[in-house]
């Protein structure tokens, strides 16, 4: 049957039906292992996207790594030879989340790091193959500099915006298949002088539907 989210949209029933939920997967969950999916590496994803071509792939330091917990990482930034306009591709991998590797939200890393948000909503992104997905969209400024922040959850072929309907279906695909591999996928793109947040906005949705269906196909079935 179909979770209708309308009825708990409040933050209390939210929360209290997540933990209800939770102590229902350990109880349960504890009781076999858990089935770890493969996936196909990161590092091999395309580098060519259409008219965007990868210019520059960052290695994430230990330190760094340490903290993220991810098992698998990318961190690339790619340049559309149309109109010269740039964009980077974060994705961090979790192949479980039962011992708490979970992802790092943007919300609160990017603040940590000196970002100060100036907007922060959802908006909702066209893709080949599937109805529009709803992600979390910030406007971040340090100093002089500004840039556009799309990011979303992403586990087979379900993309979350809300980090609490994130951590629902953690629960759920625990109870009902075993399994709690998911994906943050955070997009960036800087707003040069003279440009708009509008401007920006086209240019980080075009990446998207430019490197979404390639993307999917390394996440397990």
């Amino acid at each position: 049957m179909p979770v209708n989210f309308d009825s708990f949209r409040k933050p209390k029933a939210l929360i209290l039906t997540i933990v209800l939920l939770s102590q229902a997967a350990l109880v349960y969950g504890f009781r076999r292992s858990e089935t770890i999916p493969s996936h196909v590496a990161l590092h091999d994803l395309s580098r060519t996207f259409g008219t965007w071509n990868m210019v520059q792939e960052t290695t994430i330091d230990k330190e760094t790594l340490d903290v993220l917990k991810a098992d698998d990482t990318l961190n690339r930034s790619y340049m559309n030879g149309a109109n010269g306009a740039g964009a980077n591709l974060f994705v961090a991998f979790f192949k479980s989340q039962r011992t708490g590797q979970t992802p790092h939200s943007p919300k609160n890393c990017l603040p940590g790091s000196g970002w100060i948000p100036s907007v922060s909503d959802h908006v909702m992104v066209d893709v080949e193959g599937r109805p529009a997905m709803e992600v979390n969209r910030y406007v971040v400024q340090k100093g002089d500099h500004q840039s556009l922040v799309l990011y979303w959850y992403q586990s087979r072929d379900r993309i979350v915006a809300s980090e609490y309907e994130a951590k629902f279906w953690v629960v759920a695909d625990a109870l009902r298949y075993n399994r709690t591999d998911t994906a943050l996928v955070r997009v960036v793109v800087a707003i040069r002088p003279g440009e708009t947040v509008d401007t920006a906005m086209n240019t980080a949705t075009g990446f998207v539907r430019a490197f979404y269906s390639p993307l999917r196909h390394h996440f397990p079935a």
